[in-house]
């Protein structure tokens, strides 16, 4: 099988790199994570409606350019490499798809808008005693008036603060524990009794923890049939892993040519650091954790089409390889620049912050080996 880039993926690779290139400054990236509201609308603008990515996920029966899923790895791989904090990937690459997929009259009103770079949409799922287990979401919706009333609280909604949707899943029916009785919410972030706790991520990004007190939603806010949201939340949490999984590749790949380059001019007792043997082996087994990510993303992308238990395998198997990677990789790559490592103003600091969150977001390594485990042949899904 061929893996390398056809003609179309090269050209949106080179207009990605090209655009972020010129436009991205690390520096200029910095002062935005710290300013308001904490990232770029020119370059929001510029992926999404100037280099059409905004489309890219859905289909053209919707008003998308229905491209391949390997085309949205090649713009996370770049992303990744730049450091991008827009929420490109939240709104357009899952939200997106998630909408058009569940369809409902409140996601067919709102995906034009997603197309058009006019909104942003962010997905409420974790909750702060969930711990990544959907069947324990407890954030209840209760039919009233033809409408939902919905009481709960979401925690580390990442890029809440900059979305003007919110994609919630609510339990409406059964008890917490219960793999049946969701359903998804289309919420504006200003309904009257949300709440937004906004905060800085270590990541530059942007999160809020969120408590909904009698928070009123149509009868037709549903994307997707009520209580039949569970297979919707695992497409899209398989999906945003693979997605993920491309964009540490690229992370990676600039952790480790950083370091490589510090490594060909730093000096440690007249010589090159990078004539050392035992830090050429550490540079070695850094490069063959990046590839073992670029590996994982290939398979479990190829996977997504596949049956839903065969899916999630391969997601979960990506995610595991991507978080040992971040782990091994970002931490040498701060040892091998010693206390530079961690100040701010250079680049390594930054892409290991960003490393570290990807280790543990959509589940950590130990809730992904357990579920694999659960959907092994012979076991029960």
């Amino acid at each position: 099988m061929d893996f390398a880039p056809t003609e179309e993926q090269a050209l949106l690779k080179g207009a990605v790199a090209g655009l972020l290139s010129a436009r991205y400054a690390f520096s200029d990236r910095v002062a935005a994570s710290r300013a308001e509201p904490g990232f770029r609308a020119d370059i929001w603008r510029a992926l999404a409606i100037d280099l059409g990515l905004a489309g890219m996920a859905v289909t053209e029966a919707s008003g998308g350019l229905g491209r391949a899923f390997a085309d949205q790895m090649v713009v996370m791989e770049e992303m990744g490499r730049a450091l991008v904090i827009e929420p490109l990937a939240e709104t357009c690459f899952l939200a997106a798809p998630l909408l058009e997929r569940a369809g409902g009259p409140a996601a067919q009103a709102l995906l034009p808008r997603i197309l058009a770079g006019e909104a942003r949409v962010a997905l409420a799922f974790e909750e702060p005693d969930m711990r990544s287990e959907f069947a324990d979401i407890g954030l209840a919706a209760v039919a009233v008036d033809g409408g939902w009333r919905l009481n709960g609280a979401k925690s580390v909604v990442t890029t809440a603060p900059w979305a003007d949707h919110l994609i919630v899943a609510a339990r409406t029916a059964g008890q917490r524990g219960d793999e049946t009785g969701l359903s998804l919410f289309l919420v504006p972030v200003n309904a009257p009794g949300l709440k937004l706790n906004a905060y800085p991520t270590i990541d530059g990004r942007r999160a809020a923890d969120l408590a909904f007190e009698n928070v009123h939603a149509a009868g037709d806010a549903l994307p997707g049939a009520a209580n039949e949201a569970l297979p919707l939340l695992e497409w899209v949490r398989d999906h945003a892993i693979v997605l993920q999984a491309a964009e540490a590749t690229g992370l990676l790949e600039r952790l480790l040519s950083d370091t490589i380059a510090y490594c060909q001019e730093r000096k440690q007792f007249g010589k090159r650091l990078s004539s050392f043997q035992a830090l050429q082996h550490r540079m070695v087994d850094m490069y063959l954790q990046v590839e073992q990510v670029r590996s994982a993303a290939m398979f479990a992308a190829l996977r997504l089409e596949a049956s839903p238990r065969e899916r999630a395998a391969a997601a979960s198997t990506a995610k595991v390889t991507v978080a040992n990677a971040c782990r091994f990789v970002g931490q040498n790559a701060v040892q091998l620049h010693g206390g530079m490592g961690m100040t701010d103003e250079l680049p390594i600091g930054h892409y290991f912050k960003r490393a570290t969150v990807i280790e543990t977001e959509h589940g950590r390594a130990d809730w992904h080996l357990q579920r694999h485990m659960r959907l092994m042949p012979g076991r029960a899904a």
